[in-house]
Formats: C-alpha cells, structure tokens, sequence
C-alpha cells in the first residue's frame, strides 16, 4: 500500500473549492436564469429585449462614461504620486504607501457615506453626476496606485542612468523607458478601476440622482424586483464586458512586451 505524500499542489484544493461553490456555481445559475422564462423555464431571449430600448443604451452610455472618466482621472492622480513616491529615499516609504492604502481597510459604504457628508453639509453640493465622480475616484483610487507603483518600484534604476548617458533628456527617458517599462501595472490599474466602475451602484445611489442611472443600478433594480431573469441578463452581458476588457488587456500587455524588450536593451546597452 502506497503512503500518500503532501505535494504543493494540494494548498490549492480549498482555493478550487470555494471557486467551484462561489463563482462557477453562481455563474451557471445567473447563465440559467438569463436565458430561460420565468414563468415556463423554456430557453428563451426576451430576457435580452431591454437592450432593443433607447433608455438602456443611454444608461450604459452614461456607465462608460462614468467608467472612463474614473479611470483617467485615478490614472492622472495615481501615476505622478507613484513616481513622487518611488524617489522617496527613506525607510519610511512603506509607511507612507500604507497611508494611501489604509483606507482601503475600512468599509466602502462608510467612506461613501462620508464623502456625502462632507459634500453635502459642509459644501453644499447636492447629489449628482460630480459627485458620483468624486466618490468613484475616491474609493477606486487605491485599485490604480498599488500596481503603478508596483511596477515603478521594481524598475532597475540603471536603465534611467543609461539613458541619460546615451543623451537622452528627461522627457524622452519618460516616454522611451520609463513608461514602456511601467505599462504592464498601467493595464492592470486601469483594468482594476474600470470594470468595477461599470458594475457599481452603491455609490451612485448614495451620491448620485435618479437622472444618472447606471449599469449596476440597473442590474440591482430587476433583482430587487425578483425578476432574477432579467437581472440575470443584464449581469451576463456585464460578465461578456468583463471578458472582453481581460482580453483587450492582454493584447495590450503583448503588445507592449516588445517595447518593454526595446526599452531593457536600450538601456543595457
């Protein structure tokens, strides 16, 4: 009889456990509801119907556009601070990093609720698209630094010197090395912030107006409804976009590959 050795491999048995009960399973019941009739079961795509009205497209339109403008705005903010951060010389960096993160730990609901309170008894700025903004950039801001800064922080501060000694100015090591180099944790900020910016409600139902409807609130209205078929498709053509953006990000990633490749052996050199 063959004694059983403990491998590695098995650490991940609790891991595909809970993926198979809290993500496959639910994704098949939502791929079930989505396309069958509540009331007969049978396969059917009238679920889909709501995408044939102006009003959803509309309400999509104003998530993308919520989505893109979150993801620039946390973009611009993030990738300077990350660089401000990166030429920190003290022990102290870690600490400094935490602060911007420590927010995370608290709950998302409080830290929106608070941003209302500021903005609206102190600023006076009632709910709307603004402020919707400023609590996304807000809450989401974390999702975009961590990896920037990630990817800063591992670069090799030689291919800065070897670009400056081969002539380079500042600008041109930016866009030449720096940058290239930094374009993996770009991609995976901006997928990170994105996606779960199309996807939310919370924060636009504390924040924002009925006149700004998205996505997410759209979704969580026909689940709230009980008509768990319609929300059902709703949500499986959110999990397509999803889908869509991790593929988009990986041609991305391969097409920066080269340069990232051009940049390293430029500064090599």
């Amino acid at each position: 009889m063959k004694k059983f050795k403990f491998k590695k491999q098995h650490f991940a048995f609790p891991y595909a456990i809970i993926s198979v009960v809290f993500v496959i399973v639910p994704l098949l019941i939502i791929m079930y509801y989505a396309f069958t009739d509540k009331y007969t079961g049978q396969f059917t795509l009238n679920n889909f119907s709501l995408f044939a009205e102006a009003s959803m497209w509309k309400i999509m339109g104003i998530s993308f556009l919520m989505a893109f403008l979150t993801t620039v705005i946390c973009l611009l903010l993030a990738y300077p601070l990350a660089m401000a951060l990166c030429r920190i010389k003290s022990n102290k960096t870690f600490i400094i990093v935490m602060m911007f993160v420590l927010p995370m730990w608290i709950n998302s609901l409080l830290r929106i609720y608070s941003v209302k309170l500021l903005f609206n008894e102190f600023l006076n700025i009632d709910k709307g698209f603004f402020l919707s903004l400023v609590g996304m950039v807000y809450d989401f801001f974390p999702f975009m630094l961590l990896p920037i800064y990630t990817s800063l922080s591992e670069m090799n501060k030689s291919y800065f010197e070897a670009s400056n000694d081969l002539g380079a100015n500042a600008f041109k090591t930016f866009t030449k090395v720096q940058l290239p180099l930094s374009a993996p944790g770009i991609v995976s900020g901006i997928l990170m912030v994105f996606m779960p910016s199309v996807s939310t409600f919370a924060i636009n139902d504390i924040l924002g107006s009925s006149q700004y409807w998205l996505f997410g609130n759209e979704i969580y209205f026909w689940f709230q409804k009980s008509l768990y078929n319609i929300g059902s498709a709703l949500a499986f053509v959110m999990l397509l976009l999803i889908i869509l953006s991790v593929f988009v990000s990986n041609a991305i990633n391969k097409l920066t590959e080269p340069t990232s490749k051009r940049a390293k052996g430029g500064a090599d050199l």
